[in-house]
C-alpha cells in the first residue's frame, strides 16, 4: 500500500518513486498483438487556468482530482486502425473476434485518406469526432474489460503540469519548446511519432504539441469564474450539444503561445465543413488533422451503468 503523504510531497517526489508506488502498466490486449502504455498520475490540487492568458483561462483557481491512470503516449494509428476496420483488427489478431467485440458499432469508411499523408506507423491517430473517440474506447473496454475514457480538462491540465505551475510543463522559456514539442517551429507542418521528444516530469509525452487532444468537457467560456473562490473537485462540463468541445495541448500546425499548459480550443463545426454528407459524419472532422485523443482510467472504477451511460449516448445529428 502507498504510504500516506501530502499531495504537495508527493508531486515533489521523483517520477520513479511515483511509478512504482501506483503502479503504472502495460496494457495488453487479449488474442492479440496490441498493447499500450498507462502511468499513474496520482491525486492532488492545484492551480488551474492562468491569469496572463486569454478570459476562458481566467481566473486560476484550485482544483482537485482523485487518482488516475493517463496514457504514456497518445493513442496511435497502431491501436487505433483495429477499431476502425474489422480486417486490421483481424490481422492483429491471434483467433476469431469475440462476439460482445465485433458487437461494438464501426465508424463509417471515411472517403479521404485520414492520415492525410503523415504517416501510420507510431503515428497519433487523427480527425477523429469527440463520439467516434468515444467509441474507440468503448471498443477498448469489450476487448479488455477496463473501462477507458477521454480526460476531463482538469485531470488534462492536471498531468500536463505534472507538479508545475509554469507556462509549459518545464517552465516558462519558450525556448526550450523545441525539446518537448513538436509545433510549427520544427514539425514541418505534420505530425511525427509519438515520445521523440521530451517527456514532462511524470513521464508524459507529446503534452505540448504533435497533436491536439480530446477532452470530454464541453467548451465553456466561462466554466472557470463558475469554480472560483472554492476548491472545485473533479469538475467537469458534462458535454449535452454536439459544438463546441474541449481541445487541449496545441498541435504540430501552431506556435509556441498556442502550447501552454493552460490554453483551450473549441471544436468547431468548420472542422467538418467539406464533409458533403448530409447529415455530416458522426465519425469524422474531415479538416481537423490536427486533433487527436489520449486514454484515462479512473484509478476507481465507476458502476456498470456509469460506464454504459458513458459509452452508450446517442451521436447528435450535424446538419
Amino acid at each position: 500500500m502507498l504510504k500516506k503523504i501530502t499531495a504537495l510531497a508527493f508531486l515533489c517526489l521523483p517520477l520513479s518513486y511515483v511509478q512504482a508506488q501506483t503502479k503504472s502498466y502495460t496494457q495488453n490486449i487479449e488474442g492479440t498483438s496490441l498493447k499500450f502504455e498507462m502511468l499513474a498520475i496520482p491525486s492532488g490540487t492545484f492551480d488551474m487556468g492562468s491569469n496572463t492568458g486569454a478570459n476562458d483561462e481566467k481566473p486560476v483557481h484550485k482544483v482537485k482530482v482523485d487518482a488516475f491512470y493517463m496514457g504514456k503516449h497518445e493513442v496511435t494509428w497502431n491501436l487505433f486502425e483495429p477499431f476502425l476496420y474489422r480486417d486490421y483488427e483481424l490481422k492483429a489478431s491471434n483467433g476469431k473476434i469475440p462476439a460482445n467485440v465485433d458487437a461494438v458499432t464501426r465508424p463509417t469508411k471515411p472517403y479521404l485518406d485520414m492520415t492525410f499523408g503523415m504517416g501510420k506507423d507510431n503515428q497519433p491517430a487523427i480527425a477523429m469526432t469527440q463520439y467516434n473517440a468515444i467509441q474507440f474506447c468503448k471498443w477498448l473496454y469489450a476487448r479488455t474489460g477496463v473501462f477507458y475514457r477521454l480526460p476531463t480538462e482538469a485531470e488534462w491540465e492536471y498531468s500536463c503540469r505534472a507538479g508545475s505551475k509554469s507556462k509549459y510543463s518545464f517552465g516558462d522559456d519558450e525556448s526550450k519548446l523545441k525539446e518537448y514539442a513538436w509545433y510549427k517551429e520544427n514539425s514541418e507542418n505534420k505530425t511525427h511519432q509519438v515520445g521523440q521528444k521530451k517527456p514532462n516530469a511524470w513521464g508524459l509525452y507529446d503534452m505540448h504539441g504533435n497533436v491536439a487532444e480530446w477532452t470530454y468537457d464541453q467548451y465553456l467560456e466561462d466554466f472557470y469564474t463558475r469554480q472560483k473562490d472554492k476548491i472545485a473537485q473533479n469538475p467537469v462540463a458534462v458535454p449535452d450539444k454536439l459544438y463546441p468541445n474541449s481541445v487541449r495541448g496545441g498541435s504540430y500546425d501552431e506556435t509556441g503561445d498556442k502550447l501552454t499548459a493552460s490554453v483551450r480550443l473549441a471544436s468547431n463545426p468548420s472542422w467538418k465543413q467539406l464533409d458533403p454528407q448530409i447529415p455530416k459524419s458522426n465519425w469524422w472532422f474531415p479538416e481537423a488533422p490536427f486533433v487527436g485523443l489520449r486514454l484515462v482510467r479512473p484509478a476507481t472504477p465507476p458502476s456498470k451503468e456509469e460506464i454504459e451511460a458513458y459509452y452508450n449516448k446517442k451521436p447528435i445529428s450535424d446538419y
